[in-house]
């Protein structure tokens, strides 16, 4: 599921003024110089599909074979579309040149490191791939300081809030749910002793710093945020 791509750049060939022209070197079917850097980077570049989830089973970092609806594959499919949907918001974000999106970014690197902490069963790890994949308090309690920070900027809370207030605000609502549904998904995984009980944490924390940054963009927007108004019968 967690796919590494590496890319390599070959480099032009320069000329060299004032010296003999050298015979040209052999050149392969696909037209590229069998010698030249271009040659070197396609070989060296991996495909990026693999073909062996084909049969509907993935790996774990510590190299277990599951059937892709584990809920571990789960957990960690619902963290990579939290994570998704934390970009869509950052580059609404940006575009209005708010100054968190650099913490949005951060949060992005961290549910790397939560999904790693997933990928690793702790049943079937090794001191090793524990050592590795690990996830500390440390980002919980830097989020707290975050929540804390924005909370105080913002107007007391006095009814239910719909998601609304702008694009960035409405992006960072929606990120909050599928926060809310990716905590639902890790939770069961830190009861059975497969994950991290701080990785369960951070979740639920980084659904709070979302609903009060999206509050927060609305604010520094100018834009209503539109409340619950119980229907009349």
């Amino acid at each position: 599921m967690w796919r590494r791509a590496a890319v390599a750049a070959g480099r032009g060939l320069r000329g060299m003024a004032g010296r003999a022209a050298s015979p040209a070197p052999p050149v392969s079917p696909h037209g590229l110089c069998l010698h030249s850097p271009e040659r070197a980077a396609a070989e060296r570049a991996p495909r990026i599909y693999t073909r062996t989830g084909d049969s509907g089973f993935s790996s774990t970092f510590t190299g277990e074979r599951r059937p892709k609806g584990d809920r571990i594959f789960e957990a960690l499919g619902a963290t990579d579309e939290l994570s998704s949907a934390i970009g869509l918001a950052g580059e609404f974000s940006s575009e209005k040149g708010h100054t968190f999106v650099d913490q949005l970014h951060k949060v992005q690197c961290m549910l790397q490191d939560v999904g790693s902490n997933l990928a690793t069963p702790l049943s079937s790890a090794r001191e090793a791939h524990r050592k590795r994949t690990s996830f500390s308090e440390k980002p919980v309690l830097e989020l707290e300081q975050w929540i804390d920070s924005y909370s105080e900027q913002l107007p007391p809370l006095r009814a239910f809030i719909l998601p609304s207030g702008g694009r960035s605000s409405a992006a960072l609502h929606f990120s909050r749910a599928v926060c809310r549904r990716a905590e639902r998904c890790v939770v069961p995984l830190v009861q059975a002793g497969e994950a991290d009980p701080n990785v369960a944490k951070y979740l639920n924390r980084l659904s709070d710093y979302l609903f009060v940054l999206a509050r927060y963009a609305a604010m520094k927007e100018g834009k209503e945020e539109k409340i619950y108004i119980k229907p009349e019968p």
